[in-house]
């Protein structure tokens, strides 16, 4: 089951994190169709928030059809967002997990390395070279 944790210093609403986290749990396998989700009132406690903003994430799921409640049992999931590429994420993860290690060890510390992961994916997926548009910078003559 997932254990939801909020960032006090995110501009992302509260309810969105919660919808997020759900919403990477699914992509990496950590939750699965048929999983239930912790309770309004468990989260609402958990997280000293107001029970509604947990119903409104729980609502925004079932609109994308990623959830459903069934009266007096609670929320499941009946969707997915798990592509074909999560049996190699095991993998990846590990690698990754080196790799943050070593980061450490150079003295990054996580706000750094949060940075350097963000413009390493923006200039990965949305420049005009990752589309195979092959772009390069002349010198001007005077």
């Amino acid at each position: 089951m997932i254990e939801f944790v909020l960032d006090s210093r995110s501009k992302v609403a509260t309810y969105m994190q919660l919808i997020l986290q759900v919403k990477q749990a699914l992509r990496v396998g950590l939750l699965r169709p048929g999983d239930q989700l912790p309770g309004v009132r468990d989260v609402a406690q958990h997280l000293a928030i107001n029970p509604n903003t947990v119903l409104k994430a729980y609502r925004e799921l079932r609109l994308e059809g990623l959830t459903e409640g069934r009266p007096g049992g609670g929320t499941f999931l009946v969707g997915t967002l798990a592509g074909p590429s999560l049996g190699h994420q095991a993998q990846l993860r590990d690698e990754l997990v080196d790799w943050l290690g070593r980061a450490r060890t150079a003295g990054l510390a996580r706000e750094d390395i949060t940075a350097l992961i963000d413009t390493t994916v923006r200039s990965m997926f949305d420049s005009p070279a990752a589309e195979g548009v092959v772009v390069s910078k002349e010198a001007s003559s005077p």
